[in-house]
């Protein structure tokens, strides 16, 4: 195992992501009047980094279960992770976001799952999740190959909402806390 083995695992999967996938989730986002987000895991962590980026950026944004989260309505955006396409937690607030009228976007490995079913928009990242880890050659283990490939997907989702929505790397940054 070496660092070049799991760097290459990550590059095959991000390279599979054709650049243009990612311009429903840019409108979407800089559509909406609010973002919610929700993984779980470490989907979860790599969620809250990019809610952590869509404020730097400006965006309203919080993360569903958070003290702060808002209820969500008509022109929000529900940003969901189910990397394995099916988690019934994910499914259930799908559901509910759809029903209070917010957009859904998807962000799965699994297309076809009962989670990503429910979205008006999919963000497939084709790499290996907790749901096809048995048997697999991947050096990185787990759902990591999916988790690390949605933080370099995520990123230049940053930077190409960052030229769409007018922001500067300097805008951002005047919105990164003071308080470290």
């Amino acid at each position: 195992m070496s660092l070049e083995q799991a760097a290459a695992e990550l590059s095959d999967a991000v390279s599979a992501i054709d650049d243009a996938a990612l311009e429903p989730i840019v409108s979407a986002i800089a559509a909406a009047k609010r973002v919610m987000l929700y993984g779980c895991g470490r989907e979860g962590l790599m969620m809250r980094a990019l809610a952590m980026r869509l404020h730097h950026l400006g965006r309203d944004v919080c993360m569903q279960g958070d003290m702060n989260a808002f209820p969500l309505g008509s022109g929000d955006l529900f940003l969901c992770a189910a990397g394995p396409g099916e988690l019934s937690t994910a499914s259930a607030l799908c559901g509910v976001a759809r029903e209070a009228g917010a957009t859904v976007v998807v962000v799965t490995a699994e297309p076809d799952g009962a989670t990503s079913v429910l979205a008006d928009e999919l963000l497939m990242i084709p790499a290996q999740t907790m749901a096809n880890d048995v048997g697999s050659d991947a050096v990185l283990p787990m759902g990591s190959l999916f988790e690390g490939a949605m933080f370099l997907v995520f990123e230049v989702l940053v930077l190409r909402l960052r030229e769409v929505l007018g922001e500067s790397a300097g805008s951002m940054r005047a919105r990164h806390t003071n308080m470290e």
